[in-house]
């Protein structure tokens, strides 16, 4: 195969395309969107009267602030607002929050237009105790009559106002596995939720009671629910986003902020990157994934606020080397990878390519990172980041691509 005996010469080219792109800027915009249209993120719909617990949902599910979640909102009908999840350039999930519930007269027909061809789920979510939801499953049943094939989640939220006194704590385990509720429940409470789901008949919907309150609420967890949530969520919408939320997530953990924030734009042109590389022109499609992974390193250095220069792709690429890419795959991988030559064939697996770029980098933002912390790196260093990153975007992905395939 051209290119495998020197690969660094091969490192050298590919280095020379991140920061000199074969597609102008704007034949890569176009291309971006036509992958976003041949792969768009999925829209999750929350249905539901004002303050009855979406934006909360959404705060669990990925790891945002309120303010980032309240400022993120933008609109996309007359009625409704959407969240794109980072951001709407790199967004790998959208919330669509539909706005005047609670008015008489509302009509879901231009929200249902707008999301139709979307990969979609709805969501909506009740208070537990507030039984004045007429608006609500009205515009439930008109959109289960027009798409009958979508998935409804019911979440039944603010559980503790059913409590019959505040100090109650939440009842462990969680008490409502499989769809039922324990005899442990108060009365009102188990009453209340009863009459919803009595409210929902004639719709096939799965019910999920949560709470998901603040640290200064008192109730412990704060997420109280959010496991049975995301089951629901993975068996109505298996995407694998709960890993790709999670991993987010996880890293704000451990207070890495730069990598935190640059996650998402990691997750976004990774999976970029794989829907390009099944493009059946290789040249065509190497060249695109390249840029893609130039605009995914310089989002990166533009996140640690530092220099993206040649030297540190040189040096990630050279610690990588050619026999960790033989390791995970052999020949095949091989054929897969963008850097080594420009006569491989990258449509035999897109997985393999947005694993890499995944890899890729995840390792530049562990060389920001000890960059920034004067802390010296060596090629086993970025040579086993590299190789953990590779399964985990693997892993990640794998749902994601084979949407696409």
């Amino acid at each position: 195969m051209p290119g495998l005996s020197n690969p660094f010469a091969n490192w050298k080219n590919w280095i020379e395309q991140i920061f000199d792109p074969q597609i102008p800027d704007a034949l890569l915009q176009e291309k971006l969107q036509e992958i976003r249209q041949r792969l768009p993120p999925p829209v999750i719909w929350l249905l539901g009267k004002t303050q009855s617990g979406k934006s909360s949902i959404i705060r669990v599910l990925t790891g945002s602030t309120s303010a980032e979640i309240g400022n993120g909102f933008r609109p996309c009908t007359r009625t409704a607002m959407l969240y794109d999840f980072p951001d709407p350039e790199t967004a790998f999930v959208r919330f669509l929050d539909t706005r005047g519930l609670s008015e008489v007269g509302y009509d879901p027909t231009e929200d249902m237009h707008w999301s139709a061809s979307q990969a979609h789920l709805l969501i909506v979510v009740v208070k537990a105790m507030d039984h004045q939801q007429q608006s609500v499953v009205s515009a439930v049943n008109q959109i289960h009559q027009a798409h009958p094939r979508w998935p409804i989640i019911v979440a039944q939220t603010s559980l503790h106002e059913g409590y019959p006194n505040p100090a109650m704590p939440h009842i462990h385990p969680y008490p409502f596995s499989d769809g039922k509720i324990a005899g442990s429940i108060p009365p009102a409470l188990r009453t209340s939720l009863l009459k919803q789901r009595d409210t929902f008949a004639g719709i096939d919907t799965v019910f999920v009671p949560i709470d998901f309150t603040l640290l200064e609420d008192g109730f412990e967890p704060v997420d109280y629910g959010a496991e049975a949530l995301w089951q629901a969520l993975e068996e109505a919408l298996p995407l694998g986003l709960r890993d790709m939320l999670e991993q987010h997530q996880q890293i704000g953990m451990i207070s890495d902020v730069y990598r935190r924030a640059a996650h998402p734009h990691i997750i976004s042109y990774s999976l970029s990157a794989g829907i390009a590389a099944a493009i059946p022109v290789p040249a065509a499609s190497i060249a695109t994934v390249i840029a893609i992974q130039a605009k995914l390193f310089h989002s990166i250095a533009n996140v640690y606020g530092l220099e993206l220069s040649k030297q540190s792709l040189s040096e990630i690429g050279s610690a990588i080397g050619i026999g960790v890419m033989a390791g995970m795959g052999g020949r095949e991988l091989l054929k897969l990878i963008p850097v080594y030559g420009q006569t491989v064939a990258l449509g035999v697996s897109g997985l393999y390519t947005a694993a890499v770029t995944y890899a890729l980098g995840q390792t530049l933002c562990f060389y920001f990172a000890q960059t920034k912390r004067g802390k010296a790196l060596t090629p086993e260093s970025l040579r086993e980041v590299f190789k953990t990153e590779f399964a985990r975007g693997r892993e990640i992905l794998r749902e994601t691509m084979k949407r696409e395939g």
